[in-house]
């Protein structure tokens, strides 16, 4: 049986819920690697909306064990607000498994997130404060804070104590901010762990146990490919590996495990923070885009950049992630618009550029060359097959499927949990 990794595949909130939720009950196992509470996904089940935001989107389908496993960085005060949420509406937690080496998110992190930012001004990375990065730094540092760690409270402070030592001294001495007592974060973590204990498991090994037995994992990635720190369009990126090999180092299962690949795309781009983007729309089309699309974060609610979709970036994240099959995602969204521009390529310096350039700077100064697709007006809200979308809206998932360098394998049409069409199965 597969495992499967699900990634976005262009600046994140693609949908990537949904498309989870599409493989529904036929997964076993759902495995969040990367990422921590930066990101949010919304899944729509009847007339109910839940808003995750660390937590795997496959704790919603009973049956279902959600994972968070290494890869990860943990708010346990997060965690346990969303479990309790859950919960208090009727959705069985109790399968959560927790790797015990994923790394904890504290308040010093959160503090100095914030601080960092404030303090470079117009270089700011445009990052949700939420210490995501931080917490990262510290597992590259070798100071940081595993779930483990929680329940041992000798290593617990002097590990926590450790970290303050040159964190106090910037807080004091470079952002005029109070020192953080370690007692306090101690407590703290302390005061989670009982709760904690009975999720926290060997999930690398949980998973490999699972896929000898012939279960289904699915590999489930937070972010997207031009967030990746090393394969995004850095410094403008996340602090983790958001890509499908990172699901091999975030979940410690072997790469060569993973059967199939699966890229979320909206039918047009949206990127939330700083940093470029060449199909970005400042007129009143960015503006349709946004009001059609709700594109407002799900975690921050801040209003998300909105631009035509970018076949260039669509290529380079096929090529970056192996992708076997695309979900394109809100293509309800574009209809009533009488054409529709894709971009093919960049415009770099009067040279015409094909594929995402390696520079920065290039790709800060490439200007997008479009193509135009006859729009539609029909409502395809209700299509479940390819055929009953309109002429022009096959035309146009057709050639997105041309340019993109993978197959389109299922369309979302609207909001609700069974408004897709299925062209491939996902599992097959």
């Amino acid at each position: 049986m597969p495992a499967i990794v699900l990634i976005g595949a262009q600046w994140g909130d693609e949908g990537k819920g949904k498309a989870t939720d599409l493989l529904g009950s036929r997964v076993d196992y759902v495995v969040k690697f990367n990422g921590g509470n930066n990101a949010g996904h919304t899944v729509v089940v009847g007339d109910k909306k839940y808003a995750l935001h660390l937590l795997p989107s496959g704790i919603l389908t009973p049956g279902v064990t959600p994972v968070i496993s290494n890869g990860v960085v943990v708010d346990v005060e997060v965690l346990f607000n969303e479990l309790e949420a859950l919960g208090s509406r009727g959705v069985d937690v109790s399968r959560l498994l927790v790797s015990a080496n994923a790394h904890v998110i504290t308040a010093y992190h959160r503090t100095m997130d914030k601080v960092t930012e404030r303090f470079l001004g117009k270089r700011q990375i445009g990052t949700t404060g939420r210490g995501i990065g931080p917490a990262y730094a510290d597992k590259i540092n070798r100071v940081g804070i595993r779930i483990q760690d929680l329940f041992d409270e000798g290593i617990l402070r002097q590990k926590v104590e450790g970290a303050l030592d040159l964190k106090n001294h910037i807080l004091v001495k470079v952002y005029n901010r109070r020192a953080v007592a370690a007692d306090e974060v101690v407590d703290d973590l302390l005061s989670y762990a009982e709760r904690l204990r009975p999720m926290v498991a060997d999930t690398s090994l949980v998973l490999d146990r699972a896929l000898k037995d012939g279960k289904t994992v699915l590999f489930e990635g937070g972010q997207a490919t031009m967030l990746d720190v090393d394969h995004g369009t850095y410094p403008f990126v996340t602090s983790s590996n958001a890509t499908s090999g990172g699901a091999a180092t975030g979940s410690g299962v072997a790469p060569n495990r993973i059967d199939r690949v699966i890229g979320v795309v909206k039918a047009y781009t949206t990127r939330v923070g700083s940093g470029p983007f060449p199909t970005e729309l400042f007129d009143e089309s960015g503006e349709f885009l946004r009001s059609q699309g709700f594109e407002f974060g799900t975690t921050t609610g801040r209003p998300r950049r909105t631009g035509w979709y970018d076949a260039p970036i669509a290529r380079y994240t096929t090529r970056i992630n192996g992708v076997t099959d695309f979900v394109l995602t809100k293509l309800d969204v574009l209809t009533g618009l009488p054409t529709i521009p894709v971009c093919v390529a960049y415009d770099v310096e009067g040279v015409r550029v094909d594929e995402v350039p390696v520079s920065q700077t290039d790709f800060h100064h490439a200007v997008p060359i479009y193509e135009e697709f006859e729009g539609w007006t029909e409502d395809i809200t209700g299509a479940r097959t390819f055929d009953d979308l309109p002429p022009a809206a096959q035309r146009y998932v057709l050639a997105l499927e041309e340019m993109s360098g993978s197959r389109i394998s299922a369309i979302g049409v609207g909001p609700s949990r069974d408004a897709i069409v299925v062209r491939h199965d996902l599992l097959e």
